[in-house]
């Protein structure tokens, strides 16, 4: 991904001391600056990618009454479809322009993590079992990278892994339609932070991501092959007590003679568990830097966000 640092995550794995140490410092150089990394040799196929995005360009051209059979209601859609319309950013009243669809966690223990069951879409067959190796694959890249997160601030290694064991991760297939009239103040994504730890990102179908520097520009994010975006989300940025950069970013409208083309894109959402701690790490607290958030767990923070965002009422 061009304007955003680049690093190799063979380096991590590689097994070389010098390598691994080297992609940990460039790793969270990175995420202090802007937040954003682009990945390669993160070990995400074209194979599965290319049977992803066909299956999921099936889905949302499938008729909107074929769709609809696969919004729930009652579970501020957390699994299935959300359809055109129905999500806008935190203090915009304006809604994106986007319909979307959630893959979620595949538990073996649900009494204990009693998450939605996923949706399965009957008239395509491969559209679960693509979106479930997707997901299991991109939360194994997501542990890497948080192994590497781990040792820049100084944790055990492997300090989140038993906190992203059946984490209340989200695969987020997203359809940007054509644009077929003047927006009146609407855009595909509104400036935003995501909520969760970190966020995997394969390359969009087409350009529009831009992410806001800390020189307060909004700057453009274009493909590059065999790369992939991840970025620190709100709740790494809590826990470090601002330490790694959870950066806004948002995806613009196309120019007017590209109104016609739509727009694909697959984020991975990666949450811990919902009992998972937010404290911010003592680690990341001085006198320089004294606290910034309060205390609350990820599930708590999640809600709260939700209800900014108007999935779930307040109660």
């Amino acid at each position: 991904m061009k304007n955003i640092p680049s690093v190799d995550l063979a380096d991590f794995l590689s097994g070389d001391k010098e390598r691994k140490a080297k992609f940990v410092k460039e790793l969270g150089a990175a995420y202090e600056d802007i937040g954003f990394v682009s990945v390669k040799n993160h070990g995400f196929g074209d194979t599965l990618q290319e049977q992803l995005y066909k299956n999921v360009k099936d889905f949302f051209s499938l008729p909107l009454e074929t769709k609809k059979k696969y919004e729930i209601p009652g579970i501020a859609g957390q699994r299935g479809y959300v359809s055109f319309g129905k999500e806008s950013a935190k203090g915009v009243e304006s809604p994106d322009l986007k319909e979307f669809w959630h893959f979620g966690q595949y538990v073996e223990n649900k009494e204990k993590y009693p998450y939605p069951e996923n949706v399965t879409v009957e008239e395509l067959p491969e559209f679960n079992p693509t979106g479930k190796a997707t997901y299991q694959k991109l939360e194994s890249i997501g542990r890497s990278m948080l192994q590497a997160i781990s040792l820049h601030l100084g944790l055990d290694e492997f300090y989140f892994d038993s906190r992203i064991k059946d984490g209340n991760s989200i695969l987020r297939p997203i359809h940007y339609p054509p644009i077929t009239e003047e927006p009146k103040d609407a855009v595909r994504s509104a400036q935003h932070e995501d909520i969760n730890l970190i966020t995997l990102l394969m390359g969009a179908s087409a350009d529009g991501l831009q992410v806001l520097n800390k020189n307060n520009e909004w700057v453009g994010v274009t493909s590059i092959e065999n790369h992939i975006v991840v970025n620190v989300g709100d709740m790494l940025q809590r826990l470090t007590n601002g330490k790694l950069k959870s950066t806004t970013h948002r995806v613009v409208n196309p120019p007017k003679e590209q109104w016609g083309q739509p727009r694909y894109s697959i984020p991975f959402f990666l949450h811990p568990t919902s009992d998972t701690s937010l404290y911010c790490l003592e680690s990341c607290i001085d006198e320089n830097n004294p606290k910034q958030f309060e205390d609350m767990t990820a599930g708590e923070y999640l809600t709260e966000r939700l209800i900014e965002l108007g999935l779930i009422e307040k109660k």
